[in-house]
């Protein structure tokens, strides 16, 4: 039998959230609810195992303030004790998933209760909002965002149907549990593009064949955002960053932009890290109409139907080196840098439509430039791809790794 937490503002989604609780049940589970409610609970609401005033009191308010507040000042505070209380009950071993129903200001205050739980706690989020970008509730968390299709009003055909499936989607997430290796390995994350298969797939093999787990992510803005956030929870050992396009994005006004914390998770972790500016050739659109009319004449490369790829300048790379460096330069642990003089991706290798060796060049000048004196920087005559260049960064950071073994909160030792 699996408890389940239960979120929901219990004065307006009282039945859906009985109705939820019930199905839980019927499955063998144990409903654990939590009112978030900006008001006393509905006659028809499930009976609760946190109170609103529970809530409220871990913000450190009353529920006299939370009601005389404005609603925005109401739905920050209940945000912040929700958050507390499931973080608190969770680390206690009181739960092992959550739900939570809401529209607006609930799907705010139950989503960021769930973004303070680990990543692998089964988190299930029936909302209203859900059929748009989720991208500022989900954040670096493992949230199931779950479409409402229609209001949280009543029970009806289609939300019947939505909440059956929410709740056999989270029970089910319960009872399969978080998978764990036998014997765990250290584990390293990095960072990949299509433009850098080759490179990263080849550093893999090599690492896992050293003993190691390797968690890949995808450089697509979430996916640097995702690495970075298991860095600072302590969940890596070690990083081979080879991937570091989101910076362009962030740079020069792309869809795939990460945020400033990209590169300072290991920095400011201490974390072992091998560091490449792969893919920095490059800022990615959608399809070619979504292009800012502003870059028109630049020089572009399809991807994919939906891809449109454009060619960073020289001066763009410049001022990309230097933030490369600049982040770099924050590092507490092991770290170096690795330059592949003969291309950063597939496509600006010599006879690629991206080769420009004078934008190249101005990357790895600022690089070399901007990099503090003591941490090691590579220049080889390679292509970001070639298996020489994937060697090297995999096995210095295996080197460091060795020499600077990982405490067991991610952290090496110095």
């Amino acid at each position: 039998m699996a408890r389940i937490a239960l979120i929901a503002a219990l004065d307006t989604k009282g039945a859906e959230a009985a109705f939820i609780a019930a199905e839980l049940e019927r499955r063998g589970d144990r409903p654990l609810v939590i009112d978030i409610g900006g008001r006393a609970a509905a006659g028809d609401a499930p009976a609760v195992w946190l109170s609103r005033g529970d809530v409220a009191r871990a913000a450190g308010a009353t529920l006299a303030q939370v009601d005389a507040a404005d609603r925005g000042t109401a739905v920050g505070l209940m945000a912040a004790g929700c958050s507390a209380l499931l973080a608190e009950r969770h680390a206690a071993g009181e739960f092992d998933a959550v739900i939570a129903i809401g529209g607006g200001a609930g799907t705010s205050i139950a989503a960021r209760a769930m973004r303070a739980l680990p990543i692998g706690v089964p988190k299930v989020m029936v909302s209203t909002l859900a059929g748009g970008d989720v991208s500022g509730f989900v954040g670096e968390s493992d949230i199931v965002m779950v479409p409402a299709v229609v209001d949280i009003s009543g029970i009806n055909r289609i939300s019947r149907g939505v909440f059956a499936r929410a709740a056999a989607a989270v029970s089910a997430m319960a009872a399969a549990g978080q998978a764990r290796d036998v014997a765990d390995r250290p584990t390293i994350a990095a960072s990949m593009f299509g433009n850098t298969t080759k490179c990263v797939e080849a550093a893999r093999t090599r690492l896992e064949a050293a003993g190691y787990e390797v968690l890949v992510f995808h450089a697509t803005g979430t996916g640097g955002r995702m690495m970075e956030g298991l860095v600072r929870a302590g969940l890596i050992d070690g990083v081979f960053d080879a991937t570091t396009t989101e910076l362009a994005d962030q740079l020069v006004g792309g869809v795939m932009a990460a945020d400033d914390g990209r590169l300072r998770g290991a920095a400011r972790r201490g974390v072992a890290a091998v560091v490449a500016p792969g893919c920095l050739d490059m800022v990615n659109f959608w399809a070619p109409e979504t292009v800012p009319a502003k870059f028109m004449g630049r020089r572009f490369y399809q991807h994919a139907p939906n891809v449109t790829l454009m060619r960073t300048t020289p001066e763009e790379c410049a001022e990309l080196g230097r933030r490369l460096a600049e982040r770099v330069n924050e590092s507490t642990g092991p770290v170096a840098v690795f330059l592949p003089l003969r291309g950063v991706s597939v496509i600006s290798a010599p006879g690629g439509p991206f080769h420009w060796p004078e934008a190249d060049e101005a990357l790895f000048g600022a690089i070399r430039q901007t990099l503090r004196s003591d941490i090691e920087c590579h220049a080889l005559d390679h292509a970001i791809n070639d298996s020489e260049f994937a060697a090297a960064m995999a096995d210095r950071l295996l080197e460091m790794l060795a020499a600077h073994p990982t405490d067991s909160g991610g952290r090496t030792s110095r």
